[in-house]
């Protein structure tokens, strides 16, 4: 008997924004802005080929070196199963390299993609494997964590593998995204932190997360103060000195702006009224989006008909 089901699997996974200001590498949000992806085994001895529309066409790899393969392949092993040929279909809306999560939305579609291929699948790998599983490909949690379950998560790693809680979210709160045109990888993002800080801005970076959680949850009139940071934004600023700087002047404002993820793109907090003076913020040549928070993360959809 086959270990793969016969038939194309599709599932959406939506953008998400990583620290929210002081929750470094533990706080994310998923946001209703989704990339959609279809997968099937190959049987007739092709290779696996890839088909990319939208964000990072004629950018990416389209064969065995796209993330999405990468992380199926590895979710194929974590389940016991030799990795097939596959036929996989990306439509990307989610801006690469802007700090809006691509990269961990590639690697939970690629998991959830490959255990909806497998008889068993989602027995053999539950969401809580799949979070350790994810973690472990994109090396923090933060970002895959709202990505495969949705809403806000509290995110962290142990001996034990990773885990993350989710809060829900007070329904007062949306989102606008200030996109720049061109992106920051994480890795120059990350390059330019300091490996020590003080002692009194790690205090006042831990009151500030659990403020946040408070504020997110119940008390939005608090995400001005929640969202302040002293570990990481500041020291981003020579790889992206426009997005700090209309950080600083929005929330000069009173408007609880930070720097989404490693960046550049700039993430604002607001009520349903703010939502329009905040789209004309955007710097020329931005994009602005106002997106709801997504509480559903990663899903299994039905196939599109092409």
């Amino acid at each position: 008997m086959s270990a793969f089901l016969g038939q194309t699997v599709a599932v959406s996974v939506p953008a998400t924004s990583a620290n929210l200001g002081p929750g470094f590498d533990s706080l994310g949000l998923a946001l209703d802005h989704r990339d959609r992806l279809t997968a099937r085994v190959l049987t007739d001895g092709a290779p696996t080929r890839v088909v990319v529309r939208g964000e990072g066409a004629g950018e990416v790899p389209l064969d065995e070196r796209h993330l999405v393969v990468r992380a199926m392949g590895a979710a194929f092993t974590r389940m016991g199963v030799e990795t097939p040929a596959l036929h996989l279909e990306c439509d990307n809306v989610i801006p690469h390299a802007r700090g809006l999560g691509s990269s961990s939305a590639a690697i939970v579609a690629g998991i959830c993609l490959a255990r909806g291929l497998v008889v068993g699948g989602p027995l053999a790998l539950d969401d809580t494997a799949a979070l350790t599983l994810a973690v472990e490909l994109e090396g923090h949690p933060d970002n895959v964590a709202p990505a495969l379950l949705g809403g806000f998560t509290i995110a962290w790693t142990d001996d034990d593998g990773s885990r993350a809680a989710v809060v829900e979210v007070d329904p007062r709160v949306q989102v606008v995204v200030l996109v720049p045109p061109t992106g920051v990888e994480t890795t120059l993002a990350r390059d330019l932190l300091p490996d020590l800080v003080p002692h009194h801005d790690a205090a006042a970076n831990a009151g500030r997360a659990a403020l946040l959680v408070h504020a997110l949850a119940r008390a939005p009139e608090l995400l001005l103060a929640a969202t302040d940071d002293r570990l990481h934004q500041d020291h981003r600023e020579p790889a992206m000195p426009e997005s700090l700087g209309l950080v600083r002047a929005l929330r000069s404002e009173g408007v609880p702006a930070v720097v989404s993820g490693a960046g550049p793109t700039v993430l604002a907090f607001t009520g349903s009224a703010g939502c329009a003076a905040l789209l004309d913020r955007a710097p020329a040549g931005w994009r602005a989006v106002a997106l709801q928070v997504d509480r559903t993360g990663a899903r299994v959809e039905l196939p599109p008909h092409r």
